[in-house]
């Protein structure tokens, strides 16, 4: 054990003691709350499937409560002007920054993220309330439209209480990315964490109370989505749903909010295809290709899951992948040399590790990996895995794996692999590299997805929307695009006293 990671396990001890003391609970109305029924559920570290405590098991009596709390302070944090919501919220992303080593040690514990994405992620939460922070002031601004006998003029309201329900993969980054544009157009809100990996949402409650918001329009209820999740969905007092998760879960989230017609944004998988020809510059190319399946262990939505490569260079790619592949360092997360850790929860695990089976069984080559890394303990350690000589029909290329598993596939042709990059039920992004502008905008038109990156691994733009097609999802978040789904758009029509009234039964 190097001397950086035996001094990281001390600090992240420190950090996770208070949760092993005493059970994470709810936050609502501005005070930790114990739940109704006082039931909890064990939470456990992917690392060696320990305990990091026990978590309080939401009921919908908790959620009512939250919503109502919720719903008593939306009048008065909506009427806030921008100006101030402004000032609470750059407030809310100083204090992240403060506990930014302290969040990035607990979610690498709680969810196994190496913790040199974990750093990055931290203060990327701050950004996002920084950046909506900023647009608050002009959220709710519309149009001005002059006509010679009318003027109509648009503003933006905030739509009310909203539920945002976060998964377990980024948890931290991706609960600021949903939150932060609802407080900064003046919504309350009740967030529901994901159940493997719910503590970093209890330091994001608790710097909702030290930056200063009001009772009531921050609250925070763990548990299960059968129950928990279901309620916040049903609710009344709730006006819209933000979910990132998969595709089942996606679409029963739409269903339970249909009775009481909630808006829903929900950002759900990908099966994603990163496309390399032959022209493409290989060393960007292939350096892209490794980062964006094996970073964050692989689990994440935007993860190009799937290899297409072209016939003239493939052996030569693929001989340089299997290379840097085999290379990848697999361990502790709190370890600065791991560049993937464990994944998150043995469910998972088995999960991942039955693709392999499911690889060799139609007869694909698992070239890499492939295997749980035992020589590592008892957490859920799995080897970064490639398989090749597999077809675009093949499990492995038609299911979200969502762990460190690429699955390589050769092609021909722009049209060839246009029509095997959309041959999936999923549509969230696509990669694409060549040197030939012209083929690549042509294959960003073409690719069915709601985001392509043309020569580029996911760089993210803070203004640009960012959401999916077909059964990865509907609605956009970023910039303006946040605000339209947490806001309702109101259009006035003011007469200029000269235009001719229709007149009846004169």
């Amino acid at each position: 054990m190097s001397e950086q990671l035996a001094e990281n396990i001390k600090k992240a001890e420190n950090y996770l003691q208070r949760y092993k003391d005493q059970a994470t609970g709810h936050f609502i109305n501005g005070k930790s709350d114990s739940g109704s029924e006082g039931r909890t559920f064990e939470n456990v570290t992917p690392v060696d499937n320990s305990s990091l405590g026990q978590v309080v098991e939401g009921t919908a009596e908790d959620i009512d409560k939250a919503c109502t709390a919720a719903e008593e302070a939306f009048t008065d944090w909506s009427r806030l002007s921008g100006k101030e919501r402004k000032k609470v919220l750059h407030r809310f992303a100083d204090l992240i920054v403060v506990r930014a080593e302290e969040i990035a040690m607990v979610e690498s514990m709680d969810c196994g993220q190496p913790i040199r994405f974990m750093k990055a992620a931290a203060i990327r939460g701050s950004e996002n309330f920084r950046f909506f922070a900023d647009k608050a002031p002009e959220a709710a601004n519309g149009q001005s439209l002059h006509q010679d006998e009318h003027l109509n003029y648009t503003k933006r309201t905030a739509i009310g209480p909203v539920g945002v329900i976060t998964p377990w993969n980024t948890p931290f980054m991706l609960a600021t990315w949903k939150i932060a544009p609802a407080l900064a157009a003046g919504c309350t809100v009740v967030h529901k964490p994901a159940e493997f990996s719910p503590l970093s949402a209890m330091i994001l409650a608790e710097v909702s109370k030290e930056a200063g918001l009001p009772d009531g329009v921050w609250n925070t209820v763990n548990g299960f989505g059968d129950v928990a999740g279901k309620k916040l969905t049903e609710h009344p007092a709730i006006k819209a749903i933000g979910f990132v998760g998969e595709t089942i879960t996606g679409s029963y989230i739409i269903a339970q909010g249909a009775p009481t017609l909630k808006r829903a944004h929900v950002e759900l998988g990908g099966k994603n295809p990163v496309i390399v020809f032959d022209d493409a510059d290989f060393d960007r190319a292939l350096d892209a290709v490794v980062f964006m399946i094996y970073s964050l262990n692989g689990q994440r939505c935007t993860s190009s899951s799937r290899l297409f490569i072209q016939n003239g260079i493939k052996e030569r790619f693929l001989t340089a992948l299997k290379e840097r592949v085999s290379k990848i360092r697999v361990g502790h997360p709190l370890d600065p040399e791991t560049e993937v850790g464990p994944l998150v929860h043995t469910s998972h695990f088995e999960k991942v590790l039955s693709y392999v089976d499911a690889a060799k069984e139609e007869n694909a080559t698992v070239a890499v990996g492939g295997e749980a890394r035992k020589d590592l303990g008892s957490g859920n350690y799995f080897a970064p895995t490639l398989f090749t000589d597999a077809s675009n029909q093949m499990k492995i290329a038609r299911e979200e794996i969502f762990g460190p598993v690429l699955t390589a596939i050769a092609f021909d042709n722009e049209e060839e692999v246009i029509s095997m990059a959309n041959d999936t039920n999923y549509g969230l992004t696509g990669y694409v590299w060549t040197k030939d502008s012209g083929r690549g905008i042509r294959m960003a038109e073409a690719i069915e997805a709601g985001m392509v990156w043309v020569n580029s691994e996911n760089n993210r733009n803070l203004p640009s929307p960012f959401g999916g097609v077909k059964q990865s999802g509907i609605g956009r978040d970023g910039g303006d695009y946040s605000f339209e789904f947490y806001m309702e758009t109101k259009n006035i029509c003011v007469a200029h006293g000269t235009h001719t009234i229709p007149v009846l039964g004169k």
